[in-house]
């Protein structure tokens, strides 16, 4: 694991011509441990890069979802390396940059019911340190962002054009890492690239989201372990995609000739209770809805019994429509 700070008088010169330098596929994520960032190891492995990941020190996160890469390493021998860092930590940034020596940095770290220390300044750490290593022009930079860019929509479905009006902490946060990404794509000359992804799921989900929320309840529910799912809105529209795209998307994002900025994002929306009724057909149940508003609930139209409800704690009446343009992503 990498301690200790950057030896002194890292310099430009060392690196050498970036095209040379960039025929190495080394490729450096934060947030490695997270949904898509298991999803963009595996594929960075399949496509023959060496993947370095940075992980806290002090944290309550898990490393569940990489530890089939750790038992696949007699197949992939040296390909997969974890260092001990932090985004808050501008000089332990700057020793890993300049250890790994990584073309290719994916910057999937934050934390979304969090202040701004991470999902913003991060970022802020993160460019400046590949600019104290002397590699600005030789690491490709991508930063994840997100549709709560919008939170208060002024157009459907959103491009990369939409103007961005966040509602929330994580938004704001979000928001800086977005422009201050652009600020030293233009004032440095460094390709650096944006992300602004739509919601993407898997079974790698966090337990929080909704998507985790449901298919766990009805999992639970089928086998007499739970009585019933509490949601919010039920008609609330979701622009939805698979995590596995989105981190080609990533990828790809990163190979274009011209750095730019994309959206991702499928095109479509589902409301939530579409969402519920596709996974209790998985286990047989069709939901038959009765009740309007915070009365409606969702019964098992075989038996009768409730095994949906609407959680007024949870109840937004009014949702803006956060649906992606897939058009740039996918010309």
């Amino acid at each position: 694991m990498a301690e200790g700070i950057a030896p002194a008088g890292f310099a430009l010169s060392r690196h050498g011509d970036p095209e040379e330098y960039r025929k190495r596929k080394v490729a450096l994520i934060s947030g490695i441990t997270g949904q898509d960032g298991s999803y963009l190891t595996e594929l960075l492995l399949e496509k023959g890069y060496e993947v370095h990941g940075i992980i806290r020190r002090s944290s309550s996160f898990n490393t569940n979802r990489l530890h089939h890469l750790y038992a696949d390493q007699h197949e992939r021998p040296n390909k997969f390396h974890l260092h001990y860092g932090d985004l808050s930590d501008s000089t332990n940034l700057v020793y890993v940059i300049a250890q790994v020596q990584p073309t290719e940095v994916y910057n999937l770290g934050a934390q979304s019911h969090v202040k701004g220390d991470v999902d913003g300044l991060g970022t802020l750490r993160l460019l400046d340190a590949i600019r104290t290593c002397g590699l600005e022009k030789h690491i490709r930079f991508y930063q994840a962002s997100t549709s709560e860019l919008y939170g208060k929509v002024v157009e459907t479905p959103q491009s990369e054009t939409t103007p961005f009006y966040p509602r929330s902490p994580y938004g704001v946060a979000k928001l800086y890492a977005y422009w201050i990404t652009v600020n030293y794509r233009e004032a440095y000359g460094m390709y650096a690239c944006n992300g602004i992804l739509f919601n993407h799921e898997s079974p790698r989900r966090g337990r929080t989201f909704v998507t985790r929320k449901i298919s766990r309840a009805v999992a639970e529910i089928s086998l007499g372990k739970q009585q019933c799912l509490y949601l919010g809105n039920l008609d609330a529209q979701r622009d939805w995609g698979h995590a596995k795209d989105y981190v080609e998307g990533m990828w790809r994002i990163l190979q274009q000739d011209t750095p730019e900025d994309f959206v991702l994002a499928t095109g479509e929306t589902h409301p939530v209770r579409e969402y519920v009724e596709k996974a209790f057909s998985v286990v047989g149940v069709q939901v038959k809805w009765e009740g309007e508003g915070t009365d409606e609930v969702g019964k098992d139209a075989a038996t009768g019994k409730v095994i949906v409800r609407v959680d007024t704690r949870y109840f937004r009446p009014r949702l803006q429509l956060i649906q992606g343009s897939a058009e740039q992503g996918t010309s």
